[in-house]
């Protein structure tokens, strides 16, 4: 019997990042799941014209910085933001999923597969998410975001 698996990447604060596999003994690709709330920082006439944009950009980040040893070149993108409830002053729920397909076998607990998804990830945050002028993205609907812990020693 198949199993699958998944692995969250920490240190991202507005949104759930976690990678996965439907067969994790014999895996030939993998998905990236990146899951965030959006509010519009300003009003837009066309909102599906500025989901289709920013899919393309990501589209265009994996593609530019995706290790294309560890990587094949061809990926999906699925970006779903419902258009039609996209209102200023209202939070709407995010998903981003890109499938990838593996150039070598590695063990999914690897630590460098861990690597270069979570820099993959954050080249994406880099090229889309950060600075975004019509959006601002959330962990959490009422506009939450993960608090950094910060080690603290005795003097």
């Amino acid at each position: 019997m198949k199993k699958g698996k998944t692995s969250k990447l920490n240190g991202f604060k507005t949104s759930k990042v976690i990678y996965g596999t439907v067969d994790s003994k014999d895996f030939k690709s993998i998905y990236l799941n990146i899951q965030t709330w959006v509010q519009p920082k300003v009003e837009v006439e066309n909102w599906t014209r500025l989901v289709l944009n920013m899919n393309r950009a990501v589209k265009h980040s994996v593609h530019e910085n995706l290790d294309k040893e560890l990587f094949d070149d061809k990926f999906i993108v699925d970006l779903d933001l419902r258009t039609s409830g996209i209102q200023l002053d209202k939070k709407s729920f995010m998903n981003l999923e890109i499938n990838l397909y593996m150039n070598q076998q590695l063990d999914f607990k690897s630590p460098e597969l861990k690597l270069k998804l979570r820099e993959l990830t954050q080249q994406i945050y880099y090229d889309v998410f950060n600075d975004n002028e019509y959006f601002d993205f959330y962990l959490t609907k009422n506009g939450n975001y993960k608090v950094e812990k910060v080690k603290t020693e005795k003097v």
